[in-house]
């Protein structure tokens, strides 16, 4: 249990990173409340972007200045025009084990990598079943059956049984960290050998999270090639949505794992996935690589507040299951960030907005840390309307914050009085 106090010293070790990073920096005092700690690190890092468009004001789209060598902290960039040969020097955003080697390509967001990603496959194959877990990411879904005619869509139920048979056309898993609890560790069960390509969608698991790990040796056990994907702007810079940054991760394969993938040539995918961000204009800006990533320092406040975030997560869903028992729609999503509650009538998105809305702003102010924002990983609750691709549902998800302990109990059980209370 995480008092109040411990809680704001945290925060202002977190702030101090981001201030250390200004030229400029901010006379920082420790906060004493959660508003001064949301208010002090959107400010600070607004002047970080601020700073970074004064420092490299040479480096425009048209790479004009030979004498331009933009930097963003740690990282190094060189490029043409419009970016379209982006070359990034820098820390990588995940662990990976002892022996591995990757290759990243930057993007402008995490939809744009997973795009690229799925557009450059038809350079490889004719082809292919894309197959999914319950609860995988609604918008990833709809790319692929609205824009990706060469991959056919197949949504996994459990028990999964054979789901990873070989068949006639290859067969790439897109394995989701939003995905339903018993979905994720049911795959991992799984014989992978008849797959073809492994997609792992990592964006709702910290960069250093051991699932990460784990999935990438699950892979490895069979011989399946392995792209990341991920949305940057979340997990990965403590809180602030530092700036839209998504990657596309290639972790390169043994022997083994090219004699496996036989005719389909899996290793072209990353040179396939460069050609595809350039030409679809998806390049990644520099300005949006946050400059306090990397450090030991950051990884340690970083481990920390994604710890308190699952923490209260799983005190939510035992907490939510004894009381709104008929009016959860989901409680354990495997990366344990959110939680979703359903209305006693069906809702559709403008009324399960309208509830996330409303709630949040009652609820806010009875003075709690609450917003009505779509995303997750903040130091605020936030409350967004949420569409289950898989079964065509709508709900209301309650993304869990870093918050102490007592005070986000406070506020779970001021959110399950309201829905209680909305939905007589």
């Amino acid at each position: 249990m995480e008092t109040i106090r411990a809680y704001l010293e945290r925060k202002h070790e977190e702030l101090r990173l981001l201030n250390d990073c200004l030229r400029s920096r901010f006379d920082l005092a420790c906060p004493r409340s959660v508003d001064e700690v949301v208010r002090s690190k959107f400010q600070i890092t607004a002047a970080l972007r601020a700073e970074h468009e004064l420092q490299e004001w040479k480096a425009t789209e048209t790479a004009w200045s030979h004498t331009a060598d933009p930097v963003s902290g740690p990282f190094a960039f060189s490029y043409d025009y419009q970016r379209a040969d982006l070359t990034v020097r820098g820390p990588s955003f995940y662990e990976l084990d002892w022996g591995c080697t990757s290759t990243a390509v930057y993007t402008a967001s995490g939809m744009a990598a997973i795009s690229a990603v799925l557009l450059a496959s038809a350079q490889i194959v004719e082809k292919a079943d894309v197959l999914v877990l319950p609860g995988s990411y609604g918008e990833t879904l709809e790319l692929i059956q609205g824009f990706v005619p060469h991959l056919r869509l197949e949504v996994l139920k459990l028990p999964l049984g054979d789901a990873f048979v070989p068949a006639n056309s290859p067969r790439i898993l897109l394995l989701d960290s939003c995905s339903f609890a018993g979905a994720f560790e049911a795959a991992l069960r799984c014989d992978g050998s008849g797959l073809d390509l492994l997609v792992f969608d990592t964006t709702c698991f910290a960069g250093r999270s051991g699932r990460i790990r784990r999935v990438l040796r699950w892979a490895r056990r069979y011989g399946i090639p392995q792209v990341l994907v991920r949305s940057h702007n979340k997990l990965d810079s403590l809180g602030a949505e530092y700036g839209r940054l998504g990657s596309a991760v290639f972790v390169q394969g043994n022997e083994h794992q090219q004699q496996r993938a036989g005719g389909v040539e899996w290793a072209r995918l990353a040179s396939e996935t460069r050609s595809a961000v350039r030409l679809l204009g998806g390049a990644a800006l520099p300005a949006h690589f946050p400059p306090f990533a990397g450090s030991a320092a950051y990884w340690a406040l970083t481990k920390r507040r994604v710890a308190a975030i699952l923490r209260n997560g799983r005190s939510t869903a035992r907490y939510f299951a004894a009381k709104l028992p008929a009016l959860s729609a989901e409680l354990h999503f495997t990366h344990g960030l959110y939680v979703t509650l359903r209305g006693k009538r069906v809702l559709d998105e403008a009324a399960a907005r309208q509830a996330a809305e409303k709630m949040s702003s009652e609820l806010r102010g009875e003075g709690f840390p609450i917003r009505h924002a779509g995303s997750f990983g903040f130091d605020f609750a936030a409350t967004e309307w949420f569409h289950d691709a898989t079964t065509d549902q709508y709900s209301v998800r309650v993304a869990v914050p870093d918050l102490p302990t007592e005070l986000w109990n406070d506020l779970a059980a001021a959110i399950a009085r309201w829905w209680m209370a909305h939905q007589r």
